[in-house]
């Protein structure tokens, strides 16, 4: 299952009860994403010079990247309140009408997974952002008639994992758009060294480098695997986390060298055995490890493809030279893999791209 899956980028609850006491409270302490960060700073000075509130902004990338963080530096450095719920959260338009209209000026709204807005919400919410107003129905039939509320000036933070499934009209009112890109090794490893040390864990150089090579490029991976560690650390070691504890928790956690899991391997080695190396669909890929579609491609997928492992082709998933050699395997002749190793594509099996 997904929620049990140690490296699965999503938020869990023993992730709710530790990031909060580890996350950065301003820009300057917020590590990576320096592109990001020094566009939203000159944003947000600009905004403070002015006296005015901060374009809406749209935060988007894979999960565990710190989007919500980033969400409530933003506030800190604009010195404002945060109003924070999600897409789901706000099923009928009354919802967001109840928190729109209690917002100060220059508040922010702060709406994770804004891909899942119901649509009779988002309709709301587009007068709200473009004009600052709330048009309100009452009444219903040929006697109903509209109420138009002004709104103070506030500022809508929107984060999705999914860009590509908003609405034209909703990310076009976005005037502020940021991607969250994966995090490299060092800018992984500034990130473990304070979490090592807020939560007062000894850890030796070559045991967070461990760490930072198999988290996936997600801080929030990252932290996990640490307070992983710190347990073998004191139970299995001395009580510092150092490279052989590293490598002996991981083993025993079942996370490979390159951040595979147990069931990133049961994908690639279905592919390339079972299906000698694809295309095979994500639905057979599925069924064939007892695992949901879901997961594979929420979790699973998007690594493998980033590693170069996986092919994502109109006919289905294929196994990349690199994922042969990296398990010890051999392209079997006269197969669509194999062609694919020696430099010759078939027609129609050039790889998918997805709107991020």
């Amino acid at each position: 299952m997904e929620d049990e899956r140690l490296v699965s980028s999503q938020l869990k609850r023993e992730d709710v009860e530790n990031e909060w006491h580890i996350r950065p409270a301003a820009l300057a302490e917020y590590i990576g994403q320096e592109q990001v960060k020094s566009n939203i700073a000159v944003f947000v000075q600009a905004a403070l010079r002015r006296g005015e509130a901060l374009d809406h902004v749209l935060l988007y990338g894979p999960p565990g990247l710190g989007k919500t963080t980033l969400a409530n530096i933003i506030a800190a450095e604009l010195n404002s309140n945060i109003r924070t719920t999600s897409g789901p959260a706000l099923e009928r338009p009354g919802d967001l009408a109840a928190i729109i209209t209690s917002l100060s000026p220059r508040d922010i709204l702060f709406i994770d997974e804004i891909h899942r807005l119901n649509r009779a919400v988002e309709e709301v919410l587009y007068p709200a952002m473009e004009d600052y107003c709330l048009d309100i129905i009452l009444g219903k039939g040929p006697s109903a008639r509209t109420l138009r509320l002004d709104l103070p000036p506030f500022t809508l933070i929107g984060a999705t994992t999914r860009a590509g499934m908003l609405t034209a009209p909703l990310r076009d009112r976005f005037g502020v758009i940021c991607r969250l890109e994966y995090y490299g090794e060092e800018e992984l490893l500034q990130i473990v060294r304070r979490t090592a040390k807020l939560f007062a864990v000894p850890l030796e150089d070559a045991g967070a480098r461990e760490i930072c090579r198999r988290s996936r490029g997600t801080p929030r991976i990252a932290n996990r695997l640490l307070r992983r560690l710190r347990d073998f650390a004191e139970v299995r070691g001395n009580g510092t986390v150092d490279e052989a504890v590293a490598q002996d928790g991981l083993k025993m956690l079942e996370v490979d060298a390159l951040g595979l899991d147990i069931t990133d391997r049961k994908v690639m080695l279905s592919v390339l055995q079972k299906y000698s190396g694809g295309p095979v669909g994500l639905d057979t890929i599925a069924a064939s490890i007892s695992e949901s579609a879901d997961t594979i491609e929420d979790i699973s997928e998007p690594y493998l493809i980033q590693l170069g492992f996986l092919l994502r082709t109109p006919r289905g998933r294929m196994a990349t030279p690199a994922a042969y050699r990296y398990f010890g395997m051999t392209p079997p002749p006269n197969t669509p893999a194999a062609a694919y190793a020696q430099g010759g594509l078939f027609a129609g099996l050039t790889e998918e791209r997805e709107d991020a």
